[in-house]
């Protein structure tokens, strides 16, 4: 195994992890806010919304993330009648997969937060005269984002390794590339040059997270 050999799959390699950490980018900040409204709609006082909203979390943690991608990039655009207006491009199907997947994680994850929280904390609020918008915006919320952190960058790191799970929908990525420089020269190096690249991003986003809850600690 050559120098030249390295860089002439790392660079491919570079090039597809470009899309793994845009999915990732795109998914979590969209995922993380969603997640937290099927939250407040799973606590609705509005029976219809909470259900709606507890079935579609049942649904998208009871399936898995493989098969949920494989319809809405290959299943939506065979329905009848609407089906033509659901062709997506594959990267953006994904990134819809992805977010709808994880926006159901990150809500039970959020609401084992809000249950973790003691109802004294309510109670409080109220003798010092806060008001309920203020008591889930100063008191409740900071408190859940505090306890849910660590379940929240166990979760991201999850997402960044489901990225692989692009390669079933024919979307260039890291493990696309690997997988082509595997068959195109029978070895095995790529894989673990994939493997690398997939436990440094993990590394620098464990880092980031614990810098966040090192920070919220004070």
């Amino acid at each position: 195994m050559s120098y030249e050999y390295l860089i002439s799959i790392l660079m491919p390699m570079l090039e597809g992890a470009q899309a793994t950490i845009l999915l990732f980018i795109i998914a979590i900040l969209i995922s993380i806010p969603l997640g937290f409204g099927l939250t407040l709609a799973v606590k609705s006082s509005l029976k219809p919304v909470s259900w709606l909203a507890q079935g579609y979390i049942y649904v998208m943690r009871g399936t898995p993330l493989l098969l949920q991608l494989l319809f809405i990039c290959f299943g939506l655009p065979m329905l009848p009648i609407v089906g033509e207006y659901l062709v997506l491009d594959r990267f953006v199907a994904a990134t819809i997969g992805f977010i709808l997947n994880y926006s159901a994680y990150f809500a039970e994850i959020f609401r084992g937060g809000l249950l973790a929280i003691d109802k004294g904390q309510y109670e409080a609020a109220q003798v010092l005269g806060f008001n309920k918008w203020q008591t889930t915006t100063r008191i409740i919320i900071p408190q859940m984002f505090r306890i849910a952190l660590p379940a929240v960058a166990n979760e991201s790191v999850t997402l960044v390794k489901d990225t692989a799970l692009l390669y079933a929908v024919a979307v260039p990525e890291l493990l696309h590339f690997a997988q082509t420089a595997v068959n195109r020269d029978f070895t095995i190096i790529p894989y673990f040059v994939a493997g690398i690249i997939y436990l440094l991003m993990t590394i620098i986003l464990t880092i980031l997270f614990k810098g966040i809850e090192k920070r919220l600690k004070y």
